[in-house]
């Protein structure tokens, strides 16, 4: 959920009979006032919400993530032999911008570098296994997630580690294994084949069941960024060019959207396709003449930056485009995962942008988001009466 948030998309999703993976209570609130059924809810999140008993009574399936998460779910639920899901960090990770399995990477969430679930050796040594017992648990799902962008390699071989865990638990039913899966925005970049580095894991699951007199797993994916990352684009508006003399000298585009919008490039130095078109609209005004330019958007930070070196936010790279004017239109491809939901929205006060979908089939416009007025962006803000 967290790749794209909108009730729209939930609620197409929901449709198509997609489950819902949550990674706050809040998300859990959301997906359910689109009309996603609890029971179709899983939650995995840093920070167990203080009404997560609540959500489980409804029938939202919660992961606990550490060892106080499930120590505080099983004071709870004590003696009532509640279901519960439990995610494992599996010792390793992989980030789509480090190529590092074990070291920090701001996509990389396995590892001893990591602060996501539990680690192995702790359901290994039984420490686990004697919470569960104590409280009367029982343990249904195991749950395990790497990172972004994760190395094939690594996945299939955290698949057959996760299965370890699972034969700890004769009660487990489902395993996940999160997602992560590659999508390649830009030309040349591999998209993960889910059939590749399928076929050894389904392989596993079989190997499992033989050897575990027939019990059989189901297997959860949560492939977020891969359904919806190039669904999406940030349409903006070359809002001015400025330029710089000398050896290191640039010409800048500056769009009237930025990390307001699209929050990955600033944070990981992720590279987006960028296309520059005629603010005429024509075609024929396309032209063919380029230009070596580095893009910016419009807040008042020199890190919002759109075209940084890859995996490097702190180091600009020039992109050779087409020659753009001002009031030219310049779109970023690959925005629909984790853009609109993960942005610094409000920042120097700028509203949230609007959000458009597109019905190809019925050549329909919708829009899902209007643009937020502006009130809206301090109607919290309190002001103490007396105080100045």
């Amino acid at each position: 959920m967290k790749a794209c948030p909108n009730g729209a998309i939930l609620k197409l999703f929901n449709s198509k009979g997609i489950h819902i993976d949550a990674s706050s209570g809040y998300e859990v609130r959301r997906a359910m006032a689109q009309g996603v059924p609890p029971e179709n809810i899983s939650l995995s999140t840093q920070e167990l919400p203080h009404d997560f008993a609540e959500l489980v009574d409804m029938g939202v399936k919660v992961n606990a993530c550490s060892i106080s998460q499930l120590e505080r779910f099983g004071q709870h639920y004590n003696g009532k032999g509640q279901k519960v899901g439990v995610r494992v960090n599996p010792g390793v990770g992989s980030g789509g911008f480090s190529a590092s399995s074990t070291g920090f990477s701001k996509t990389n969430v396995g590892g001893p570098a990591s602060s996501f679930g539990i680690w192995h050796e702790l359901v290994e040594d039984g420490t686990v296994g004697e919470i569960v017992e104590k409280y009367g648990l029982e343990v249904e799902r195991i749950h395990t997630h790497i990172g972004s962008g994760s190395d094939p390699a690594v996945w299939q071989a955290v698949a057959t580690k996760s299965l370890s865990f699972c034969k700890i638990f004769p009660t487990v039913t489902a395993l996940n294994l999160g997602g992560g899966y590659k999508v390649g925005r830009n030309a040349g970049e591999p998209t993960t084949d889910l059939q590749e580095i399928g076929k050894p894991v389904a392989e596993a699951f079989r190997t499992f069941s033989k050897e575990n007199d027939g019990r059989e797993l189901k297997l959860e994916i949560e492939p977020g960024t891969y359904l919806v990352a190039m669904a999406g684009a940030l349409v903006s508006t070359v809002q001015d060019k400025v330029f710089t003399s000398g050896e290191e000298g640039h010409v800048f585009l500056k769009m009237d959207a930025g990390m307001t919008d699209v929050l990955r490039p600033s944070l990981y130095g992720a590279i987006h396709p960028i296309t520059i078109l005629p603010g005429s609209g024509k075609s024929e005004d396309v032209g063919d003449e380029t230009e070596s330019v580095v893009v910016v958007g419009h807040c008042c930070e020199s890190g919002d930056l759109m075209t940084p070196q890859s995996g490097e936010p702190e180091a600009l790279a020039e992109r050779n485009l087409r020659k753009a004017e001002i009031g030219d239109i310049i779109v970023m491809d690959g925005s629909g995962a984790y853009c609109a939901g993960m942005s610094t929205k409000n920042y120097n006060s700028f509203p949230e942008a609007p959000e458009v979908l597109v019905d190809e089939e019925k050549g329909q416009v919708h829009l899902i988001r209007a643009r937020q007025p502006m009130e809206q962006i301090w109607a919290n803000e309190c002001v103490p009466q007396g105080l100045f």
